[in-house]
């Protein structure tokens, strides 16, 4: 699904933040993506979105290569990506149903035929109370939340999450790893970014650990 090859990342004239980046991530696999702070994991995940493109190397997605794909593709490309943001990114003019319902209308669906999956998401993440409200009235942990909701309520064919439980207490991260591993086993690829050590203990996942802007992957 993913491979990249000698992928070298810097912004302006500064140092490379991401350097000599080979590696492949295999469809419907789970992992995880830590290191360091400033590690370039934010970087690399945005490299993942299409929302960057290197400064030098290959990188296939989808079996597409996304180095010299047009813009009006790419943004195809990302419809098949779920995301979620460490800043959450909801739209503060949309109710948290319309927040999380957004990615249906965007693929011009009629919202009887997605109202009920929309409703029933929402409750799972403890939402259900809160589907009219607007995000600058969430808490950081309720407008995480809205945000996985609304990442992976269409089942993407990847799914990127950076620090997706870092808002929420130990049993709800417990609730919300459970959600992305049972869209894992309905065909999602996960790759989930974390500095959690503890919670990646409890999961036998491969590991995509950058260091002072390498990668090293265990299995």
């Amino acid at each position: 699904m993913v491979r990249f090859e000698n992928v070298g990342l810097r912004y302006g004239l500064g140092p490379e933040v991401l350097r000599d980046l080979s590696f492949h991530i295999e469809p419907n696999s789970f992992q995880f993506l830590t290191g360091p702070s400033g590690a370039g994991k934010t970087s690399l995940l945005r490299l993942l979105f299409l929302s960057l493109r290197p400064t030098r190397g290959l990188i296939t997605l989808f079996g597409h290569d996304v180095v010299t794909l047009p813009k009006d593709a790419l943004a195809v490309l990302r419809r098949r990506i779920g995301i979620v943001f460490q800043d959450f990114r909801l739209l503060d003019h949309m109710t948290t149903y319309e927040n999380v319902a957004l990615p249906f209308r965007v693929m011009g669906k009629d919202e009887s035929s997605y109202r009920a999956e929309v409703v029933e998401l929402l409750s799972w993440v403890g939402l259900g109370e809160r589907m009219g409200a607007l995000p600058p009235v969430l808490s950081g942990g309720e407008k995480q939340r809205a945000a996985i909701a609304r990442a992976v309520i269409a089942r993407p064919q990847l799914l990127l999450a950076d620090e997706p439980t870092g808002n929420v207490d130990p049993t709800l991260a417990q609730r919300l790893l459970r959600l992305f591993i049972e869209l894992n086993k309905s065909g999602t690829t996960v790759l989930i970014a974390t500095h959690d050590i503890g919670l990646m203990d409890q999961y036998d996942a491969t590991r995509l650990v950058l260091h002072d802007g390498r990668l090293h992957v265990y299995d």
